[in-house]
């Protein structure tokens, strides 16, 4: 256990050793795997419903073994929910940050963080921020606090109580984020060399993958850079799948035929880029040095346009039709989860919706029952809720979006006579 974490709760039992403020995607599988450790965590969020869940043993979103965890661990009393920031003697930010309409990141969360947390401030309080973030956030969040407690300091230069700030970022997969925030290596930032250390050892309670030390603003890069390397080659794929189509190439042939080159690796395209990292991350590089990410830059645009791509394939698809029917197979942002922040698939059936009022749009999203249609698509007057079959059957075009597992077990036949978009080559050229 941190050394520092230690000193701050021994002789205060009514401090909790971590409190992890956001309970999404990253801050409740966090607080989970670190209260199995023996150290009491306390988890924050600003949605009544999500801590009241949490309090509950239940998880509010679909992740594998994240609900073992949870339960457990909360009726072993080492795992609470609130909606204030209470004491303690680390904390760990894991809120969302978000783009603003010029690409840059919105920090409006991470600063209500601050104000949460500056009141529980003493001095000697270790501060991680795992959000996704630009490089100078830790900073900027140092600074918040500061601004809040001017009576603390981020070094002790000037003689007073230290509060410690290190950036640690996620580097999780969704569907795997329980194996994945344990066997991991992990990237600590310190804006001092003492912070680094101080994160390094709450991290080492369990992690076992190796844990790398660096300074704030590069384990902050790290992730960008990691990220917007997976979104340039994702371009590459999603470009030449457009180009293939053009030129009447099987794309999924095509890159398989080109991967037995030993050195080659093309990934697969799909219906353009989503969920809260890859979708989001480059476009704080650009923003950071807008002249010299020309290439991040084009690969965002050329992902960010496929969308679009699809919708222009499915309109065609209905065209003369007086009454079509669309099955659009999947909502998240990919397979076997229900995450769908920043899902190109969302985007995908909003704007058919939009673009053909006069067709019927069937959704099947086998990971979610029907109260749980995601709003983003469910107040929309042509948009319904299906079965996958069903959806199927009645359909003129049969839009395939998502990769889910579950999708495999439709009957080749029941397409025949229909008019197949198929983003993930599920089902070969025949019905491309």
């Amino acid at each position: 256990m941190s050394t520092l974490i230690s000193e701050r709760t021994s002789g205060a039992p009514e401090r909790a050793d971590v409190v992890v403020v956001g309970l999404g995607y990253i801050g409740l599988p966090t607080a989970a795997v670190l209260a199995t450790t023996g150290l009491s965590v306390v988890g924050v969020d600003v949605n009544q419903e999500t801590v009241d869940a949490v309090n509950n043993g239940i998880v509010p979103f679909v992740e594998p073994d994240l609900g073992v965890h949870v339960a457990g661990a909360v009726s072993q009393g080492a795992l609470s929910a609130a909606t204030k920031t209470p004491r303690a003697g680390a904390y760990i930010v894991a809120v969302p940050t978000p783009f603003m309409p010029d690409k840059s990141a919105d920090l409006s969360y991470v600063r209500a963080a601050a104000e949460g947390i500056a009141p529980q401030l003493e001095g000697g309080e270790l501060v991680i921020l795992e959000s996704t973030s630009p490089p100078g956030t830790t900073q900027r969040l140092g600074d918040y606090l500061l601004e809040l407690r001017p009576d603390l300091s981020l070094d002790g230069v000037d003689g007073k109580p230290v509060v410690h700030l290190a950036h640690c970022p996620e580097r999780v997969l969704p569907g795997r984020i329980m194996i994945e925030i344990v066997t991991n290596d992990r990237v600590v930032g310190g804006l001092t060399p003492h912070a680094s250390e101080a994160a390094r050892q709450l991290y080492q309670t369990f992690c076992q993958g190796e844990i790398h030390i660096t300074d704030a603003a590069t384990a902050e890069m790290s992730k960008l850079v990691e990220n917007a390397y997976r979104d340039v080659n994702i371009a590459f794929a999603n470009e030449l799948s457009i180009i293939s189509e053009n030129l009447s190439i099987d794309v999924w042939e095509l890159i398989r035929l080109a991967n037995h080159h030993p050195r080659v690796n093309i990934l697969s395209p799909g219906p353009g880029v989503g969920g809260h990292c890859i979708a989001v991350d480059p476009w704080f590089i650009v923003a950071a040095d807008p002249e010299n990410s020309t290439l991040i830059r084009t690969a965002r645009e050329v992902n960010d346009s496929k969308p679009g791509h699809i919708v222009n394939r499915i309109l065609a698809g209905i065209e003369g039709l007086a009454e079509p029917v669309v099955a659009c197979l999947g909502l998240a942002f990919k397979a076997n989860i229900d995450d769908i922040r920043e899902s190109p698939a969302v985007e995908i059936v909003q704007r058919v919706a939009a673009d053909a009022p006069h067709a019927r749009l069937l959704v099947a999203t086998p990971l979610r029952d029907r109260r749980n249609l995601p709003s983003v698509v469910s107040g929309i007057a042509n948009v319904e809720w299906c079965e996958m079959q069903d959806g199927v059957d009645a359909a003129d075009v049969v839009a395939l979006l998502v990769d889910h597992d579950r999708f495999r077990e439709i009957p080749a036949e029941s397409l025949e006579g229909k008019v197949i978009v198929d983003t993930r080559g599920f089902w070969g050229k025949k019905h491309v």
